[in-house]
Order: C-alpha cells, then structure tokens, then sequence
C-alpha cells in the first residue's frame, strides 16, 4: 500500500514539475499574405530544455468540429533555445521555425490549441478536447463568439480575440508572462521574447540578382546578416532540389563572412546541358549554423528555365491551326452511332465514352500529369496553357498546397465539382500512380467525374477563383479575353453530360445551390458554334485518350453537338466521310487563314470540295484540279472543309478573313 501512494505521488509531482515546464507564450493564427506566416511559440521556464514526452494538439471549436482534434504535433526530439523558445510554423515565418509545419492549416477559431503531456497516439483525429494531462492551453478566435463548450472541457475560463484591435492579420496574441496567464494581442515577435529581453540572435538570410535564371546565366548569390559578425562566419548551402542535381551548375557552395564584416557573396554558374530537361527549381538550403544565429529566410526556391523547349507544328487557341492534328480514334471508333437520333443516338454516344470493359478513371494527381501533357503549350513545350486567361504558363508552377494561388496553374473543372455533387477521394486521389494503374467506371459513377481529364483544364489560380461555380454566359472570362477558349469548355461540359447519368445542361441560369445543373445551354451552343475544334484541342483530346480510353465525340465530329441540342434533334446521324484515305501529310490547304482564295498542295487528280458552316450547313460546292486556286464566296468565320472523289476523302478547318 505504501508503495502504490509513493508511486501516485510520484506521478502527481511529475506532472506537477511539467505543467512548470512549458507553456503557449505567442500564436498567431491569421496573416498576411494567404496565412504564410502563422505560428506558435512554446516556451520553457529554463533555456536549451528538451520537450521529450509532449505533444501539441490543435482543436476545431466549429459546430462542426465539435471541439476535437484535427492536427497534433509530437514534441519528441524538440528542443528550447537560449531564450527556452521553440518556435513552429512554416517557411513563410521569419526567422525560419524550428518546426516546420504546413502553410495555412491553422484555423482562425473560435479554437484552442494545447500542450499536453502524452504522445500524438494519444489524440488521433477528432479526438474529444480534454483537461486530462492537460499542460497549458489557449482558447482564442477572430471575432468570434466565446466557445464555452470548449472552455468547459479544457477548464479554461477565458477566450482571446486576437482581432481585439481590429488588426487581426497583423498582430498575434502574446502571454504577458511565464508566470500568468494573461495576454496582450500586439505586434508579432516570433522567436524572441514578448518583452524584447533575452538573447538577440545575428539573423542570417541571401538574396538572388534575379527572380529566376535561363540556363546558361550566372546565378549571384548574396548572404547577409543583420549585424557584422564578431568572428569569420563559415556556412555551406546547397542547391540540390529534385530533378535539379550538381550536373546543373558548378561553383562553391560554402561562403565565409569575415569578422566585423556582414555580407558575401557566390556566383553559381548554370549549366546548358543542351537537352530539354524541362524548367527545374534550385533550392537555396543552408547548412548547419552556429550557436547565436538564426535563419531569417531558408529553403528558397529559384526557377531555373530550359532554354531548349520544343514548339509544335500547330498553333495555341489564340493563333489556332486546323487539319494538322490528326485524330488517334480507332477505326469504328463510332460506328453504331450510324442512323440514330435523339435519345437512341445519345445512348449509343454514353455506351462508348463510359463502356466499364473500357474506359478508365485515373487518380485526382494523376491529372496534373495528364494535364502537363494534354495542355501543353504549343508555342513551349515547359508550359501548360491555361483555360480563361490564355495565355503560357511554366509546368513547374503547379500549385500543389493551399496558400496563395498568384502565379500558379492549378486544375479547373469546367463543370463545377460542387454543381455536380462529386468530390475526392481521399486515400486514392491524392495518389498519382500513373496511367496503368486505374479504375473501372461506369455511367453512374459520378465521383469519377471529379478526375476526369475531358472536363478539367488547366487555368490560372486566381482566375479559377473567380470563376467560382458560375454558369456560363454569367462566367465569360477575365476583361478582355478573345474567347478562344469558349468552345472547348463547351464541348468539355456537353461530354461529361453524355458521360454522367445524373449531369445536366440546362437554359439559363439555375440557382448555384441547384445539384447536377449547370448552363447557360444557349450561350454554350454558341460558344460551341463560333469557335470550333482547332489542332489543339484534338491534340488535348488524343492525350487523354490514351489514358482513359474514352475521346470526347463533340471534337471528332462537332456536328454530334446540333444533334443532342442544337438544330438538327430528331434528325439521324451521319458519320463524316472517312479521313483517312488521303495521305493528310501530302496534302496542305492553304492560304489558312484565307482572304478569298484556296489552293490544295499535294492532290494528284481532280476532288469534289464541299464546305459546311459551324452550324452544319452547306454552304459551297465546287471542284478543284491539281495546281488550280478555287475562288472563296463565303462569309467571314470558321468553316469545315470536305476534300473527296471516288477513292479518297479529307476533312479540315478553314478560317476565312
């Protein structure tokens, strides 16, 4: 018995010396600049004090958090400064953290976050906010009201407003003194004492001479501190990241500020290996650094740019080309779409784009490698090219985390996920394991259209935004666009409306709330009708081909769209003529644009040429010899042209000027 009170005792004093040990003295939870620059700051009564047998937990006070868990952090390993501060949070916090967490997971309140004693396998997701083992804790929000809920599991009786003062993304709540448990919301001090005492590390941080480099170019790099040093200061850095390896430059990677001074510089010389190893980022690192330093800046990313990118033979949708692309759809591809109209024709259309025996859905991840290639820009093969704002954008700047999309490209899908009802999976979709490893669907499998590389196009961050989930015709683009990206997305959304059982393109514009709706089906029409498929959205349509084994038939053959909804319903389908009888290769139409003239290179004996308007009419009819110009009597626009004779056929675009 006395033996089991000495061990209780024990045990009580223990946790009685740790809740002495630690506790929450500075947190911010709302920054600037899209949350970059959030943290939290633990500290110890005494300096350099191992934090072995800790565990921070974070808790969601919303409704629908219920007070519990939702990120915890294991202290093990970690260790208190001079001044006994351990600080965490990203890389966008300056001086560098000593734990680095992700950007923007932080969540504004109103929350708490505790210290406890105990390991991470003690509060797994949604775990119940608890007082037990309970070290120190602060319940805090932005303008919220107090969580007394909350409160009462941690048995804490106060909530801080960090935006007390209405300054909320520029201050941080900061506890008054280790002793109390009183707090001041002012000023952010990161990884120094609250009331500026302490030990005042020599901050480190570099600059580079540009924001991004060519192959071929000197890369300067300038480290600096905040005061001289008092002695040589030696550090090493590396610049290894990825794919970007010492293959790729050549120069020191260590430098030495010399006593009383506080700067030095290095030039990196950056190789052209004359290969297209596409754009890369060099990543500055520093080393290991001595007592009394810190890290103001680390771990900074520089664009190194392949000078030796390829071009395709076709144009961009801005500067669009016709007949250069040619289709990979398999012989047959459909023909028992042969004579069928309306619904009987629509079904025949689902039965080879969703065929279970067939078709397949890759990951959520795996798109962003479908999409590097099947939204290649044509004018530089390390670019996409992006949906809406049109124009190139580096693969490499694929937005792959939360935080600010400025800059970045990122997957836009044409048929709003939260319009359609389908989301991800999480487990699968967050895994990109390429194009062999995949997933049987079927018409009714509606989750798969959130990765489905027909609806989803790459698009600029921020334009993504504010598209938001608007219809189209609502959504037009950003200011000033050309609106050579309209009918692609139309033709994308009317796919996945034959593909999916539940989705839908109505008139109008239906309530944004509305599941499984999206329009404006006459602006869609429209848009589907002034800009036709070019060489660049076949090509876009070949790709995802090979790794779904389905095509998109409104961009093989964009008449199928006046059949479904436009001005030839109940009217059977006829397929195009074959196109491939002509060696396409041998035969060249041009001028393309033209003013009013067209001449075919490459044909050997006389062919019948028929042209159709974007809404399937024919327009002219007429004959053409080898090395003979036919005169043009046709309006301004976008035509199809049908090249044949008793052996032979050819379809291609022509734009007339």
């Amino acid at each position: 018995m006395k033996t089991n009170l000495l061990l209780v005792l024990t045990l009580f004093l223990s946790v009685l010396g740790f809740s002495q040990t630690i506790v929450i003295n500075e947190f911010d939870t709302q920054t600037p600049g899209q949350d970059y620059e959030e943290f939290v700051e633990l500290r110890s009564e005494m300096p350099n004090t191992p934090l072995d047998g800790f565990v921070l937990v974070f808790f969601n006070g919303s409704a629908s958090g219920d007070d519990r868990s939702y990120f915890t952090l294991d202290l093990d390993g970690t260790t208190t400064d001079i001044n006994g501060l351990l600080l965490i949070g990203s890389t966008g916090v300056s001086p560098i953290p000593d734990v680095i967490v992700p950007p923007a997971f932080i969540q504004n309140g109103a929350d708490a976050v505790a210290v406890y004693l105990g390991d991470d396998t003690d509060f797994p997701d949604q775990t119940q906010a608890t007082s037990e083992n309970l070290i120190d804790a602060l319940i805090y929000d932005t303008n919220d009201a107090d969580d007394t809920g909350l409160m009462a599991l941690l048995g804490i009786d106060i909530q801080i407003n960090e935006d007390e003062n209405g300054n909320d993304e520029t201050e941080s709540i900061q506890r008054d003194t280790f002793e109390n448990a009183t707090y001041t919301v002012t000023t952010p001090t990161p990884g120094a004492l609250n009331d500026g005492s302490g030990f005042d590390f020599n901050g480190i941080s570099f600059s580079t001479n540009q924001e991004d480099y060519e192959e071929g170019e000197t890369m300067v790099i300038t480290f600096t501190t905040e005061f001289p040093v008092d002695s040589d200061l030696n550090l090493d850095f590396t610049l290894i990241n990825g794919t970007f390896n010492s293959n790729d430059f050549t120069g020191t990677t260590s430098f030495t500020i010399p006593t009383g001074e506080s700067s030095a510089t290095v030039s990196i010389e950056l190789i052209d290996d004359g290969t297209n190893d596409g754009d890369e980022f060099a990543e500055i690192d520093l080393g290991a650094i001595p007592e009394g330093y810190n890290r103001l800046i680390d771990n900074v990313e520089v664009l190194v740019n392949d000078v030796n990118f390829t071009m395709a033979a076709w144009g961009t949708p801005l500067v669009p080309t016709f007949g250069m692309v040619q289709s990979t759809q398999p012989d047959g591809y459909y023909d028992t779409l042969e004579g069928l109209a309306d619904d009987a024709l629509r079904q025949a259309m689902q039965d080879i784009v969703a065929d279970p025996n067939t078709v397949r859905t890759q990951t959520y991840a795996d798109i962003v490698n479908i999409l590097k290639d099947a939204d290649q820009n044509p004018a530089n093969s390390n670019e996409v090219w992006l949906l809406y704002t049109e124009q190139g954008r580096k693969k490499i700047k694929f937005q792959n985390q939360g935080g600010s999309s400025v800059g970045l490209w990122n997957r836009e899908h044409t048929y709003p996920q939260s319009r359609g009802n389908f989301g991800e999976l999480e487990d699968v979709d967050e895994v990109a394991d390429g194009m062999d490893v995949f997933i049987q669907t079927a018409p009714d499998s509606l989750r798969h259209a959130f990765s489905d590389g027909h609806g989803l196009r790459a698009a600029d961050g921020p334009e993504n935004s504010s598209r938001g989930n608007q219809d189209y015709g609502q959504y037009s683009g950003p200011t000033g666009n050309a609106g050579s990206w309209q009918g692609d997305v139309a033709r994308a959304v009317m796919f996945l409306a034959v593909r999916y059982d539940a989705l839908t393109l109505v008139e109008g514009d239906p309530d944004d709330s509305t599941d499984f709706q999206l329009g404006d089906l006459t602006v869609l029409l429209d848009w589907h009708r002034n800009d036709p498929p070019d060489d660049f959205e076949l090509n876009r349509n070949n790709v995802v081909y090979t790794w779904q084994r389905n095509r998109n038939p409104f961009i093989d053959d964009p008449i199928l769209v006046e059949h479904i909804w436009g001005n030839m319903q109940g009217m059977p389908y006829e397929a195009p003529l074959s196109i491939n009888t002509f060696d396409s290769e041998q035969l060249v139409m041009y001028p393309n644009p033209s003013n009013g003239t067209l001449n075919v290179a490459g044909l050997e004996q006389i062919a019948n040429v028929t042209i159709f308007n974007t809404l399937g009419q024919k327009v002219m009819e007429n004959s053409i010899a080898p090395n003979q110009s036919l005169q043009l009597t046709l309006d301004t626009g976008i035509y199809t042209v049908v090249l044949y004779n008793e052996t032979a056929s050819w379809v291609k675009k022509l734009i007339v000027n």
